[in-house]
């Protein structure tokens, strides 16, 4: 029985202290989660928008950060071609 105030204790103080970051930073992480994308997407698009039609720099450039930037180019090009809704704007 020692064993289990302290267990109950600290679950406790686990929900306490999980319910606080729910109401102090959940909502400010999700924004810097967000914005983070966002900013990354929109540098996808500056460096390889040639890919989907809008060319802004020269290929030169765009081919020395190539190797950076495959790991995200199709979640991207699905991002940017995808139909927008007002309704994408409420979430």
């Amino acid at each position: 029985m020692p064993d289990e105030k302290p267990k109950e204790k600290r679950s406790f103080l686990d929900n306490l202290k999980e319910v606080m970051y729910g109401m102090a930073a959940h909502d400010m992480s999700r924004y810097a989660v967000r914005t983070r994308a966002s900013m990354e997407h929109l540098f996808i698009l500056i460096t390889m928008g040639d890919l989907i039609g809008v060319p802004i720099l020269p290929p030169y450039y765009s081919l020395r950060l190539l190797p950076y930037v495959v790991p995200n180019i199709a979640t991207w090009k699905r991002r940017m071609l995808r139909e927008k809704d007002i309704s994408d704007a409420m979430f």
